[in-house]
C-alpha cells in the first residue's frame, strides 16, 4: 500500500497529496499519469503527475473533489494508505528542440500544466504561461507558475484576478502582435482545448492537448480510452495521452466523456461506507 505523506487543500475543492511510491518516482516524467485505487473495491482512477521528488520517492498529484472516488481520497490524512499506485504511464512530453512555448491551463488542468512548464524551462525554452480560472477564489499554484516562467499571464473570468477573459483572449492578442512560439500546450477541461487549438489554427502553430477520456486499465488493452485523432483511433494511455489539438475529434471525446454522467450521480448517492454499513447491520 501507498502512504500519503503530504496533503495540502489548495482551494476549496482541489487537494494535493504527496504519495510514497519510490518506484514511480524513480522513473516519472513531466506529462505522465498515475492510476490509483483507495482500497481493495475501488474504481482505477487516473490522475496526472504533478510532481516527484526522486531523493524522497514521493509523487505529487493534484485532484478535484467531484466523483465518489476523489471525494474518498480527499477525505483521507496525512499517515493514511491507499491500496494501489500504479506509473508512470502514458509518454512524457516532448520538450526537444523547443525554443519557446506557450503553456495554457485551465482550472485544475494548471496542476497537469505546471510540471510539463517546469519540464520546458530545465530544456532551456522561454516558456509563457497562461492560465485561467472562473475568480480568484479557486485560482492555484500561482507561485510555482511564476518560478518558472518568463512571462506569467492570470486570467478570470469575472475579472476579480489578473486579467478579465478566458485564456484564449489572452493567447489571441500575444499571437497577433506577433509572437512566435514553435509550441502551445494546452491543458484543461475540453472545450478550453477545443478553442485554443482553434485559436492558434489559423496562424500555424504547432498545439499539443492533454486527452482526459475515459480510463480504465491504463496499457492499451481495455480499449476504454479510445479517442479519434486526424482520423485513426488512438488510445490516450499508451499513444498519449498528448496529442495533436488541430486533429482531434473533440465532439466525440466530450459525448463519451458523459456516458457514465448519470450512473456517477446515482452511485455517489446511493454509496455506504462499508464499515457504516456493518455497524447499521450489527445496530439491526
Amino acid at each position: 500500500m501507498f502512504k500519503i505523506v503530504r496533503k495540502k487543500e489548495l482551494n476549496s475543492a482541489v487537494t494535493l497529496m504527496e504519495i510514497e511510491a519510490p518506484f514511480v518516482a524513480k522513473k516519472a516524467k513531466a506529462g505522465q499519469f498515475i492510476i490509483f485505487r483507495v482500497d481493495e473495491t475501488g474504481e482505477r482512477v487516473p490522475l496526472t503527475i504533478a510532481g516527484y521528488d526522486r531523493e524522497k520517492g514521493t509523487v505529487a498529484i493534484i485532484f478535484q473533489k467531484v466523483g465518489l472516488t476523489t471525494k474518498m481520497l480527499g477525505a483521507m490524512n496525512e499517515g493514511d494508505y491507499i491500496q494501489d499506485f500504479v506509473g508512470p504511464l502514458g509518454k512524457p512530453t516532448n520538450t526537444e528542440g523547443i525554443k519557446r512555448v506557450c503553456v495554457v491551463g485551465g482550472g485544475v488542468g494548471c496542476a497537469i500544466a505546471l510540471p510539463s512548464a517546469q519540464a520546458f524551462k530545465e530544456a532551456g525554452a522561454e516558456v509563457d504561461v497562461i492560465v485561467g480560472f472562473r475568480n480568484k477564489d479557486i485560482v492555484i499554484l500561482e507561485d510555482e507558475f511564476k518560478a518558472c516562467s518568463d512571462h506569467l499571464y492570470l486570467m478570470t473570468d469575472d475579472g476579480s484576478y489578473g486579467e478579465h477573459g478566458f485564456v484564449t483572449v489572452k493567447l489571441q492578442q500575444l499571437l497577433e502582435a506577433g509572437t512566435h512560439y514553435d509550441e502551445v500546450l494546452a491543458i484543461g477541461p475540453i472545450p478550453m482545448m477545443k478553442f485554443v487549438s482553434k485559436t492558434t489554427e489559423p496562424f500555424g502553430v504547432k498545439t499539443t492537448v492533454s486527452l482526459n477520456p475515459i480510463m480504465v486499465d491504463g496499457t492499451g488493452m481495455c480499449g476504454g480510452c479510445r479517442v479519434t485523432v486526424g482520423g485513426e483511433v488512438k488510445f490516450a494511455c499508451v499513444d498519449g495521452p498528448d496529442f495533436d489539438g488541430h486533429k482531434v475529434d473533440y465532439a466525440e471525446l466530450m459525448n463519451r466523456n458523459g456516458v457514465y454522467r448519470d450512473q456517477e450521480a446515482e452511485n455517489e448517492k446511493t454509496h455506504m461506507c462499508r464499515m457504516d454499513k456493518l455497524s447499521h447491520e450489527l445496530i439491526r
